[in-house]
Parts: structure tokens; sequence; C-alpha cells
């Protein structure tokens, strides 16, 4: 897990409180799972369209799969873009830390991220005021 202080000083720029700070990241290090999630209900999905070639109706299961699918690709899609919001450089280096809770540490002994840790935890505080932001209250 990243060595940032759970809270900010309310004088920063992007400033959220320490208990909202922890709801989002354990929101984005939910990621893998909506992954294994979205994989599986392509399979079920693919398995229903199966089924109504062989005429079954389609019914509202499958609506309810479809939508899952849609929140799921949102969501995803949401941390994705965030990231690179926060930083068009280093938005892949921010998604892989907040996804896999990866360190600064990490990315730069195994990922050689281009840049020092000032630049990295701005774009990384940043990607957490954006994405409060996005979710609202």
């Amino acid at each position: 897990m990243p060595d940032l202080k759970p809270e900010l000083s309310g004088k920063s720029q992007y400033w959220i409180s320490k208990h909202r700070y922890y709801e989002l990241k354990h929101y984005c290090l939910q990621y893998p799972e909506w992954k294994k999630l979205r994989d599986s209900l392509d399979i079920k999905m693919e398995a229903m369209k199966l089924g109504n070639v062989y005429g079954t109706e389609p019914s509202d299961p499958t609506a309810k799969l479809a939508q899952m699918r849609v929140d799921l690709d949102r969501a995803i899609d949401r941390l994705l873009q965030i990231s690179f919001e926060a930083s068009e450089e280093l938005g892949g280096f921010i998604f892989m830390a907040v996804t896999e809770g990866l360190s600064f540490t990490q990315l730069k002994t195994v990922y050689n991220i281009p840049c020092g840790k000032d630049m990295y935890y701005d774009a990384y505080r940043k990607f957490f005021w954006l994405l409060s932001q996005s979710k609202g209250i």
C-alpha cells in the first residue's frame, strides 16, 4: 500500500477527508473483483444467447446480467479515465497503483515510473480528489 498519509492539510488543493480517502481507496481496490465478475457475466450471457437460439424466450435475467455488465464497465472505465485525467503522463501508473495497491517504491523499482515521489503523489492525490468529485457526496 502507498505510504501516503491518509489525510492532507486542509490547505491542499486536493484535500479530501481521511475517511473519504479510505472509502475511495477501497472502491478502487475492488477493480480485480469487477473484472472477474464481468468476465463471468460474459460467459453467462453467451450461454443465454445460445439458449435463445434454441427457442427459449429472452427473460428478465438476461436484462439484469446486461445491466450489471454495463455498470461494471462504467466503473472500470471511470477509474481508467480519471487516472489519465489526473496525469496524462502517469495515468497508467496511477491506475496500477490504485487498483493493485502498489506503492511508489514498487512503481519505481519494478515499473521504472518516470518521475519523482513529489510529482507522483501530487497526481495520486489529484486522482482521488477527481474520483471524489465524480462520485458526488
